[in-house]
């Protein structure tokens, strides 16, 4: 049985998730950035495919790599510290891009953009310090909900690209794309001065000295990499196609960049708004009832996607709404799963299947890229995605099976502690 939280202890965790997940949407939406931003950069600096693909997936690159060191830190030393030194540092990547002069500079500040995906490791091992295991799905969802940040890249970029002329205040301003950036890094050093305002100080401080061994023990466990394998379909795909589509829509559907970023919007709500509710029903039903519905939903939109491109954009864009349902709901299942079977080492082991689940956002594009250059098949990402799906489904199927028959021959575990 769990003992309820002190008053102390719930207000205190209802601020950080709070402020987290306030921080969290703005550093989600400068990690994606590059998908609006570099449609009028591809034309001002006449890139090419390959060149708006990397400059893309470059930031998904970083934010990937440094999930696992980042989730290690706010392991040892806490998430308030660390949070808000990411925050800091993206704010000043973000400036930076607002006054870059060509295509080359881009390319070395994209890496530094990336740092702001590291803030999903340090904010979830940050939450799971704070909340309690019956509560835990829902506030980690509440927190990932944070991933609607790539929405307010895909409705307000495109506005403030337009309204703002380039040269704007008389040219002390930069305008045009230059301003999205810009408006960012001050929003980022807004959040980053409320974050350590409002939350108290960290609690892991008090904990013992662990050698390097023992923080990375879980890393050795098929299990681990089997959660990863799963976030890079949930996760993975969900930041692929963020990054896909504003494009997708422009070169097939022929519509303006505004009215893209609207669409891709519109899929990124139920990807992002519905984690909390994947949280809310993994704490109520358990995580592996609602990661097969999750992957279920998948495949039954990935199906139709990947037989024909023939759709009329009102079909296209109800299957993709429920693709972002299906992506939504497994989200947030698969890290109540991690935090059911690692709560003390959250930060490693959701460090490394975040780590796992962006690669998967960095290739995934490359990959769609490659496919419809070889074949000219113009619904390439889904033909991707469906048989990735299919894989990870059947993967956690086996998983599931051999865990039950287990727990069979021993008592059977609450269907909330997965």
């Amino acid at each position: 049985m769990t003992v309820p939280a002190h008053p102390t202890q719930a207000a205190s965790s209802a601020r950080i998730v709070t402020a987290s997940t306030a921080g969290f949407t703005l550093m989600f939406a400068v990690w994606v950035m590059f998908a609006i931003i570099g449609l009028p950069m591809r034309k001002q600096f006449h890139l090419s495919d390959a060149q708006f693909t990397l400059l893309t997936a470059l930031p998904v690159l970083t934010g990937s790599l440094l999930r696992l060191p980042g989730g290690m830190l706010a392991d040892r030393f806490g998430g308030r510290r660390p949070f808000v030194l990411l925050t800091v540092l993206s704010a000043l990547a973000s400036l930076a891009v607002a006054y870059a002069p060509d295509f080359r500079t881009l390319l070395w500040l994209a890496p530094l953009v990336g740092l702001s995906g590291v803030s999903f490791a340090v904010g979830s091992a940050w939450i799971a310090q704070w909340v309690n295991g019956d509560r835990r799905g829902l506030a980690l969802g509440t927190f990932g909900a944070g991933n609607a940040g790539a929405s307010i890249t895909k409705l307000a970029a495109p506005l403030l690209i337009a309204v703002v002329p380039l040269g704007a205040a008389g040219g002390l301003l930069p305008g045009g794309w230059r301003v999205v950036p810009l408006l960012f890094s001050v929003l980022l050093l807004a959040s980053a001065a409320l974050i350590w305002r409002s939350t108290p100080d960290d609690r892991a401080r008090a904990r013992a000295p662990r050698p390097l061994s023992a923080w990375l023990s879980p890393l050795c466990l098929p299990q681990v990499w089997r959660f990863g394998l799963y976030y890079v379909v949930f996760f993975g795909a969900y930041v692929a196609l963020s990054l896909y589509l504003p494009k997708y829509y422009v070169d097939h559907y022929r519509v303006a960049l505004p009215q893209a970023g609207l669409l891709t919007a519109l899929f990124i709500f139920p990807a992002s708004l519905l984690r909390p509710l994947g949280g809310y029903l993994s704490d109520r039903f358990g995580a592996r009832g609602t990661t097969i519905a999750a992957f279920a939903v998948m495949l039954l939109a990935l199906l139709p996607l990947a037989l024909t491109a023939e759709f009329a954009l009102l079909p296209f864009l109800m299957l993709t709404l429920l693709l972002g349902v299906g992506m939504g709901i497994g989200k947030a299942s698969t890290y109540k799963l991690v935090s059911n079977h690692y709560p003390q080492e959250m930060g490693v082991v959701g460090g490394l299947v975040g780590l796992l689940g962006g690669l998967g956002g960095f290739f995934l594009p490359l990959m769609f890229s490659a496919l419809k250059g070889q074949t000219g098949l113009i619904q390439a990402a889904p033909m991707v995605l469906l048989p990735l799906t299919a894989l990870s489904a059947a993967v956690f199927l086996t998983g599931m099976l051999q865990v039950r028959r287990r727990e069979t021959g021993t008592a059977v575990l609450p269907a909330a502690s997965d």
